[in-house]
């Protein structure tokens, strides 16, 4: 963990309460996709958890939505504002257990992670695809970003006005893919945890405290006993989830 000053190059919205910023300083500390940031607000007594959606050197790209006063704070941020971020919060997705055709399940909130995992996954040859879960056409974000890398992107919409109808798990093969990915909400995270027929890492969200450990509010309990979100997890393996 390395706690900087950012300053941020650009903070545009992408989709209804859907903003994209980048910022720049020091990303040393950022080792790998699935990771988070931890931000602090004018103002605000707790900093706000915000997933990676992509990190370059000097450069980090995170997206979020507003639901509520702090990231309502963020979205109204001028370029040039300067914030106090904690960097490599978190265990991030291990690479290693993908094998050659690693399926990413991202939804809503939980699309971002998944851009800097396919980015990884394509450096080391693997062939990776992407399922993006969305409530409408509208609420869509990412896609051409994904679309760019040469990806193969199927999108799920809950009303239909886009791509599947239905939820991402409508969207998942039967098979022929060697690993999970996912992050997104937990019915959904339950939800492909049922459907999918291989192993996998699931990132969870959850309320945190300090968003390194000491305070112990974000504990869970696995198969393996309990388990800090921000500090063991937010990723946990498939076989140790008790729902």
């Amino acid at each position: 963990m390395k706690r900087g000053l950012f300053t941020v190059e650009n903070n545009v919205g992408i989709a209804p309460g859907t903003y994209r910023m980048v910022l720049s300083g020091d990303t040393s500390d950022i080792t790998g996709p699935g990771q988070f940031v931890n931000i602090a607000l004018e103002g605000k007594f707790l900093r706000r958890p915000i997933s990676v959606c992509d990190c370059e050197e000097g450069r980090l790209t995170i997206i979020y939505k507003v639901v509520g006063k702090g990231t309502d704070q963020m979205s109204r941020l001028p370029v040039g504002a300067r914030l106090d971020i904690l960097t490599g919060l978190g265990n991030g997705y291990d690479l290693e257990k993908s094998g050659d055709r690693p399926l990413l399940i991202g939804g809503g909130a939980g699309v971002p992670p998944m851009f800097l995992l396919a980015k990884k996954l394509l450096d080391q040859g693997k062939t990776p695809s992407v399922i993006l879960g969305f409530n409408t056409a509208e609420e869509r974000f990412q896609e051409e970003e994904f679309r760019a890398l040469g990806m193969d992107v199927t999108v799920a919409t809950a009303d239909g006005s886009y791509g599947v109808k239905g939820f991402v798990t409508d969207a998942m093969p039967e098979g022929g893919y060697t690993h999970i990915y996912t992050c997104g909400p937990e019915p959904m995270l339950k939800a492909v945890y049922n459907k999918s027929v291989t192993s996998g890492q699931f990132s969870f969200e959850e309320r945190m405290g300090c968003g390194f450990g000491a305070c112990m509010g974000c504990t869970c309990k696995t198969k393996y006993g309990n388990k800090r979100i921000c500090r063991e997890g937010p990723v946990l393996e498939k076989e140790e989830i008790i729902w």
